[in-house]
């Protein structure tokens, strides 16, 4: 299967992104409860809680990740990913193979 691509986004309202690094580890969570976006998907760290969400915007959405929208049909309602890039404008992550429905 083709590697699939999400953005984080939002840190600088929780922890920011100094502290991540290639490899580490995040869950994605569905935000049922989200009165902004019916499609958001929080971004959590075990020991952290949340730390940012899933981009769904043309303008935050770096690269070939794919955007919240994208992927919230095609995970399942809790899934992980792994950083791959720590950048000034958000965190690249790579879906992880079992997290798809």
């Amino acid at each position: 299967m083709k590697p699939v691509y999400f953005t984080i986004t939002g840190t600088n309202h929780y922890y920011g992104s100094r502290f991540m690094k290639l490899g580490m580890q995040v869950r994605l969570v569905k935000d049922i409860h989200n009165e902004f976006d019916n499609e958001a998907i929080a971004v959590k760290m075990d020991g952290l809680g949340k730390i940012g969400y899933v981009a769904n915007s043309s303008y935050t959405v770096l690269g070939e990740s794919y955007s919240a929208g994208r992927l919230y049909d095609k995970i399942n309602k809790k899934a992980t990913g792994t950083i791959l890039y720590v950048l000034d404008n958000g965190v690249l992550c790579r879906l992880n193979e079992f997290s798809f429905k």
